[in-house]
């Protein structure tokens, strides 16, 4: 996922690491405004009295029901304007759930940041922040802008925000040299993103995007910003309502024209004539259809289904494609430990031992996490050295006192680990297609050692460990997703996993939930976008699993098999 920087917008990268003087920040402030990434609809309450004031049958149960109270029909009165309480009720109710979705989005954002400027560290509002401000996120903090990262060591993020990815991300600095004249693209690697959050260590972080521009505010607008098209079944209600007003309209017109040739006075003919507009005019479709379309509403609600408009409950009736995401919607979106296997002389017991002891307890790493969870032995023994896992050594070292002396243990990249341990060649040829299968199968795998002494502390020990055994972490699949995408086969509709996850995770989840039979067709979001630019549909209608999809692609999808 590279991430494109303009070319007007490179001369932000060549601002000092001392931050910004007040009167930058001004001027970018006004070049690109506050840093509102999920912004509110405007106009709340008033907008919608305003859209609710747009509807016809509105005002004429309205107009009706006043005629009839001026006239002293005060119970033909009362009904009519009970009749508005499923329109008036139905837009607030989904007002409010409109606006209780937004304010969640609202809750993955930081509210505020620590920035540098002028060499001094300070904490603003996250909205004051603007492209060019170099700020500081720390363990456990959400990134407040979209940003290339300056200073990153053992940086890991939680981007299953935007990306579905159940597993830490790594981060590296930004290298930035820029080409003049030209676009640059840098790699998500060197990204930090709004609605993000860090894991661990601490980094500086060069504002390049703000507010509507990051991607979540990109994700954020698509989604409040949707058309809103009538479905054919209001479009239906509407012309044959559209039919009976003009034949009651020329009927009423015409009775209160026979009442005054009759004599019967201006009055006489006005409520006559609203009387056969009240009996004649097919008031009960619309308030029948909006009552049943708040039926729907609230038994989806009671589901915790989130629907934007009323409209939405028949178009469910009507879908014949679903595509669902994976973190978190197949699978629990969280990580757990589905497998052990120890080397030869080594219990299972003993290699989640060694595999707690190489973890941090206060570390938000979900691999730490799921280790710690699955552990039963405690060490017995106390940290004294932590050489933390970065993207060259692809390990992480701890040393430890116990009472038999000082020890080391490690866990890592397998081919890293293998290498640094006394095994023998073949040793290390056996156990490399485990990896392999492991890691088709979706798994994250890693390997743990151990070396009984150590004689500096000071130094990280690279090699003379004992292999102890692999640890494969899984994201479970949610119970009942399987009998879901059964009875979704059986009514006749498609599933289509979307998500941003690694291709293989991707087709063994499809494999385990029934996706696709035995073998899922996959594309990756960037196949996507190319067959949609040559106009070759016929490909979505064959694929089962759409990996590595950014948000955008996601869109792309959608609308594709809309059309």
């Amino acid at each position: 996922m590279k991430r494109i920087i303009p070319f007007e917008r490179l001369h932000l990268l060549l601002h000092e690491l001392a931050g910004l003087a007040p009167e930058d920040v001004e001027r970018l402030r006004k070049q690109f405004g506050p840093n509102e990434i999920v912004e509110t609809p405007d106009g709340g309450w008033r907008v919608l009295i305003k859209d609710t004031l747009r509807d016809p049958m509105l005002w004429f149960l309205l107009g009706t029901s006043v005629i009839f109270f001026l006239t002293g029909s005060r119970t033909e009165s009362l009904v009519l304007l009970v009749a508005l309480i499923p329109f008036l009720g139905m837009d607030a109710f989904l007002h409010r759930r409109t606006q209780a979705s937004t304010a969640a989005l609202v809750d993955r954002l930081a509210t505020q940041a620590t920035v540098i400027r002028q060499d001094q560290r300070r904490v603003v509002d996250a909205t004051d922040l603007v492209p060019g401000d170099v700020v500081e996120v720390s363990g456990g903090e959400p990134f407040p802008a979209d940003g290339l990262f300056v200073t990153a060591d053992s940086v890991q993020v939680d981007e299953s925000a935007l990306t579905g990815e159940a597993y830490p991300v790594r981060k590296v600095a930004s290298l930035t040299s820029n080409d003049p004249g030209r676009d640059v693209a840098f790699d998500d690697s060197a990204w930090g993103f709004a609605g993000t959050r860090m894991l661990a260590c601490k980094a500086q972080l060069r504002v390049i995007f703000t507010g509507r521009e990051t991607l979540y505010g990109e994700i954020v607008h698509t989604a409040l910003g949707g058309r809103h098209e009538r479905t054919p079944l209001q479009r239906a209600v509407g012309r044959m309502v559209g039919a009976l007003l003009l034949a009651a309209v020329v009927f009423c017109v015409l009775l209160a024209a026979i009442r005054l040739y009759q004599g019967h006075g201006w009055l006489d003919a006005l409520i006559s004539a609203v009387t056969l507009a009240v009996a004649a005019f097919p008031e009960e479709f619309p308030v029948v259809l909006t009552f049943f379309l708040g039926v729907g509403v609230y038994r989806l609600a009671k589901r915790k289904a989130l629907v934007r408009r009323a409209v939405v409950v028949e178009n469910i009736g009507r879908v014949t494609t679903i595509c669902c995401d994976k973190t978190g919607t197949l699978t629990e979106g969280r990580l757990t430990l589905a497998h052990h296997y120890p080397a030869d002389g080594v219990t299972g017991e003993r290699l989640l031992a060694i595999a707690a002891a190489a973890s941090r307890p206060d570390s938000l790493d979900p691999l730490d996490t799921a280790i710690l969870a699955a552990a039963t032995d405690d060490p017995e023994a106390t940290a004294i050295a932590n050489f933390p896992f970065t993207e060259d050594r692809k390990r992480e070292t701890t040393i430890l006192k116990g009472k038999d002396g000082t020890f080391a243990v490690v866990k890592g990249a397998p081919e890293t680990i293998l290498l640094q341990c006394t095994a023998a060649e073949a040793e290390v040829e056996r156990w490399h297609p485990q990896v392999l299968q492991l890691a088709a199968e979706g798994h994250k795998v890693i390997a743990c050692a151990w070396r009984d002494q150590v004689d500096d502390v000071q130094e990280e020990p690279a090699e003379a460990f004992t292999f102890a055994g692999l640890l494969a972490f899984e994201d479970p699949v949610r119970e009942g997703v399987k009998e879901a995408i059964a009875q979704c086969r059986a009514a006749q509709i498609r599933v289509i996993m979307v998500t941003g996850d690694h291709p293989e995770t991707a087709r063994a989840i499809a494999s385990n939930i029934g996706l696709g039979g035995r073998s899922p067709t996959l594309i990756t979001g960037d196949e996507l976008e190319q067959c949609v630019a040559r106009g070759d549909v016929n490909v979505l209608r064959e694929t089962d699993v759409v990996a590595r999809a950014v948000p955008a692609q996601k869109h792309t999808l959608v609308r594709s098999l809309q059309g």
